[in-house]
């Protein structure tokens, strides 16, 4: 298995900024956009997936990554039910919502095999990864 070295690695991730991109396209759409408060909450649910699984990883704990791809695999939940009520209004088409719920329980089986992986590794995360001390050449050379 490859390192991941940023959350930007991810599939999890990476599928879920495409989802979030179809969503804002939707909720731009005539009917969808005078619905301010569904339009709100379905932009700020989906954003919340990949925002979770980007915070999660950038903690540096496997515990805490767990702990967020949690809330990310229940934003993932949200999204599809606050689409059933874009359906329920007729904002959207049966096969447009079947296309975004497939997407979305793809995403949520995408974040449940990687907490399965991270329940079975031994590594702790970069937060407990002993790092070399810098000297104060090191200091006095960074570049802000």
């Amino acid at each position: 298995m490859a390192t991941v070295k940023c959350f930007e690695d991810l599939k999890c991730w990476q599928l879920a900024r495409l989802v979030s991109q179809e969503i804002y396209s939707l909720t731009r759409q005539d009917g969808m956009a005078r619905d301010f408060g569904l339009c709100n909450q379905i932009r700020r649910s989906c954003g919340s997936i990949m925002d979770n699984i980007a915070e999660g990883f950038d903690r540096g704990s496997r515990g805490e990554f767990l702990q967020f791809l949690g809330y990310a695999k229940g934003s993932a939940g949200e999204v599809k039910s606050q689409l059933y009520r874009a359906l329920d209004q007729g904002y959207v088409t049966q096969a447009a919502f079947n296309g975004l719920a497939d997407r979305l329980e793809h995403i949520s089986s995408t974040i449940k095999a990687l907490q399965t992986y991270l329940g079975s590794t031994e590594v702790k995360g970069t937060r407990y990864q002993k790092l070399e001390e810098p000297s104060l050449d090191d200091y006095l050379n960074l570049n802000f």
